[in-house]
């Protein structure tokens, strides 16, 4: 048997495809951005036939640039930008609408409306999420008030519902497989963490009757078969994960105590806690870190909205430079002792602030202020963020000695030395930061029998390199004080 292993990775802002070998190793990568709609203020839509086509696209192009035949891939995994929420015809396949990205606050008003309703501590109790426009639920609702032939479809029984994972295996599949897994459910607002079902109550009061929702998996399981007709032999889908999710199993962060955090769009922070569904009382969401064999292992997760987005936006929106390797030179030139802070809640604050309406500042501007300062500003803010996540999850009695990091920004080492420094804790960067695919790699080969049990994989985790802190405490206070009162300067007041 063939032990490669391809990985889709459809995350907000590109598609890609990754094959790795047994050991883990890299053996070629493909990646195709893709288009960012942006119909209103808050708004963040996506084309689903353009994320299906960038999907085939570097699914054939990596085939092509590796040399491997469709039939030498073992297994397929895929993971994906979490909460975005597509829906289309069941008969045709074809999307009713846009996919409403993670980032889109158009529900914020019927969120409030559900708080003001006290359904916040039932959602809570069941879900381990906050009521926010930032879950699925609320944009199946949207869709359904706004879209005519949404709700046509639904009264039909023709309305099917999927995050981007279900919706890609419905094509890879030729619609013979609507399915998701745990992870992803768990981000839905309408899956019970404890009960492992879609909760009948939940839809009801969410108003999303009648929506045929996917079957719910473990993360390593028989998903469907990816049609010959796709990439030229019948491959098996056998795993699946949320972005996040998956990157704590290519992290091998497999036991209660370890953490991760991924640096893409956004920054997500994910700590594992065992058989026990954590309740947090500093607005972290309790989830679900991966299900395998039946049984679930809990995890505490704080969500920032805005990370590498945010240097994206020094790129294209301001254009500041052109290209982000540029930033680490630019930051360096920086004068870091102007106490310039780039709060970038474009949509909204995430955790543990969970501030819809908030919206991005610069704060501390002087004429000497210079591109590179605002650059190293903006590289800090991610810094900063985190620090917010890991004073809430220790509130919530987690303790950290390290870290573990990866995603497309902390291959900039002064990014990572900045977030050692005003963490005050260890960071250790993998010799393999892309651990998004790697994990659903993982996952899909430990049902085919590439891997043979999580100690294994555990076993193929390597530290490229260690950040130790090297501030001082003092420094570290003053500095991360500065960001408090930027951030007080962003938030909503109330009326």
């Amino acid at each position: 048997m063939t032990n490669y292993i391809l990985a889709i990775d459809q995350g907000t802002t590109s598609s890609r495809a990754i094959v790795f070998d047994a050991k883990g190793k890299r053996i070629g990568q493909a990646q195709q951005e893709f288009k960012q709609i942006f119909p209103s203020d808050g708004w963040v839509e996506h084309d689903p036939e353009e994320i299906w086509s960038s999907t085939f696209a570097v699914c054939l192009q990596v085939l092509k640039d590796t040399g491997l035949h469709a039939q030498e891939i073992a297994a397929i995994g895929i993971t994906n930008q979490r909460e975005t929420t597509i829906l289309w015809d069941k008969e045709t396949g074809k999307p009713v609408y846009n996919a409403i990205v993670w980032q889109d606050r158009r529900t914020s008003k019927f969120c409030q409306t559900l708080v003001d309703d006290g359904a916040s501590a039932e959602v809570q109790e069941k879900t381990g999420l906050l009521i926010d426009p930032y879950f699925s639920a609320t944009k199946i609702r949207w869709v359904l008030d706004h879209v005519p032939e949404a709700k046509a479809l639904r009264d039909k029984g023709n309305l099917m519902f999927g995050t981007v994972d279900s919706f890609l295996l419905w094509r890879l599949t030729e619609g013979k497989s609507h399915k998701t897994d745990a992870t992803n459910a768990a981000r839905t607002m309408a899956f019970n963490i404890h009960t492992q079902q879609w909760d009948a109550e939940l839809i009801s009061l969410l108003g999303i009757d009648g929506v045929n929702f996917p079957e719910v998996m473990d993360c390593s399981a028989d998903f469907g078969v990816a049609d010959e007709s796709i990439l030229g032999a019948a491959i098996p889908v056998t795993g699946m994960a949320g972005d996040q999710q998956a990157a704590l199993i290519g992290q091998a962060c497999f036991t209660p105590g370890m953490v991760k955090s991924t640096y893409g769009t956004g920054c997500f922070m994910i700590i594992n806690t065992g058989d026990k569904a954590l309740k947090s009382d500093n607005k972290m969401l309790t989830t679900v870190g991966y299900r395998l064999n039946g049984q679930v292992t809990y995890a505490l997760e704080g969500s920032i909205f805005i990370a590498g987005a945010a240097i994206q936006w020094l790129r294209d929106g301001l254009k500041l430079f052109t290209d982000a390797k540029e930033t680490k030179a630019l930051a360096e030139s920086a004068n870091n002792d102007d106490a310039v802070y780039l709060v970038p809640a474009f949509t909204g604050l995430g955790a543990p602030y969970w501030d819809p309406d908030a919206r991005g500042a610069m704060v501390g501007l002087t004429r000497d202020t210079s591109v590179a300062d605002i650059v190293s500003a903006g590289l800090r803010s991610v810094c900063y963020q985190t620090k917010d996540l890991v004073g809430a999850m220790e509130n919530d009695g987690a303790e950290f000695s390290s870290l573990r990091v990866d995603g497309g920004m902390v291959i900039n080492d002064l990014v990572v030395q900045f977030l050692a420094d005003i963490l005050g804790i260890r960071v250790e960067r993998p010799k393999v930061t892309e651990t998004t695919a790697l994990g659903a790699a993982f996952l899909a080969g430990l049902h085919v029998g590439v891997y043979s049990s999580l100690d294994e994989i555990s076993e193929l985790w390597r530290v490229d390199q260690v950040f130790d802190a090297q501030m001082e405490s003092e420094r570290r206070n003053a500095l991360y004080s500065g960001w408090l009162d930027a951030i007080e300067r962003v938030k909503t007041k109330p009326e």
